[in-house]
């Protein structure tokens, strides 16, 4: 595999090292092998770590097959790949209905990411999960195209850097924004199901917007912005303020129709080229 990146604008001047490093995260292993078999180019010439960069320049890495293997993922159906925005080093799809977003099991293939390895089998690409939605959430997902850009993605998701606003529909009238810190855990009786967990659970933080409130149905439009990433963690909150999603088939003591749930906008910093990337899905709640 060969990446060549151009530094961006105001890109500040440091070492090859300090790059592979401090920007990009390169493993010590995999900047071991680029260092001794002088496998990064400056602008076309071979360069040292000590070597500086600056705005403008065009680095290239070689990478051996043995830096990053190939995980296997059965090739799915290319026609389940709705694409919202593409480049060479990720992809941000717009995911269907009761589709899950990975295998749990190596002889799956019907899950997005199935689906997204046939789609990127043409151009001898392979897909990496950054983030999941739950099989009954709709909406835009990230995916990485290649294992070097994949641990900057999660770092940006790690440290906040990546926006997600999801549309929601709850049962009650719920007149007031509010931002829901609650610590989630494991259903210590039902596997398929989270918890609020104040002493055992991971710190979940969401950020909730009324849209509107229909008095007819008794049911509330939101905007919920997530800070944390949790399993079920918009789910799990609602719920436990006592407005549980629509549809939902483990929190809602009512069940009926699809999970009205949905991931509507995606905003991050491109990690390479630095330009925004905001994604707004065309279909929506509401």
């Amino acid at each position: 595999m060969e990446l060549s990146i151009q530094l961006p604008q105001h890109f500040k001047e440091q070492t090859v090292r300090e790059l592979l490093e401090q920007e990009w995260l390169v493993p010590r292993k995999v900047r071991h092998f680029l260092r001794t078999r002088k496998n990064v180019s400056i602008n076309g010439e071979t360069a040292l770590f000590h070597f500086p960069v600056k705005s403008g320049d065009v680095i290239t890495l070689q990478f051996e097959p043995e830096y990053y293997p190939t995980p296997k993922i059965l090739l799915g159906n290319n026609s389940n790949v709705d694409v919202l925005f593409e480049d060479e080093q990720l992809i941000i799809l717009n995911k269907p209905i009761g589709m899950k977003t990975h295998p749990n099991q190596p002889d799956e293939q019907d899950t997005l990411l199935n689906h997204l390895a046939a789609y990127l089998a043409p151009k001898n690409q392979t897909p990496y999960v950054v983030h999941r939605l739950d099989k009954e959430t709709s909406g835009a997902i990230l995916f990485a195209k290649n294992p070097f850009v994949l641990p900057i993605l999660g770092r940006l998701l790690e440290s906040k850097q990546i926006y997600r606003r999801y549309q929601a529909i709850v049962s009650g009238h719920l007149n007031e924004s509010l931002t829901i810190r609650k610590r989630i855990g494991r259903d210590r009786h039902d596997r398929r199901k989270r918890v609020v967990d104040e002493r055992r659970g991971d710190i979940a933080v969401t950020h909730v917007d009324i849209a509107s409130y229909a008095k007819k149905t008794n049911q509330t439009t939101l905007y919920c912005i997530l800070e944390t990433g949790r399993t079920h963690q918009i789910r799990v909150h609602l719920a436990s303020i006592g407005y549980p999603i629509i549809g939902d088939p483990l929190y809602h003591p009512k069940p009926s129709g699809r999970l009205m749930l949905h991931a509507y906008e995606l905003h991050l910093i491109h990690p390479f080229s630095k330009e925004q990337i905001k994604v707004i899905t065309e279909h929506s709640l509401w």
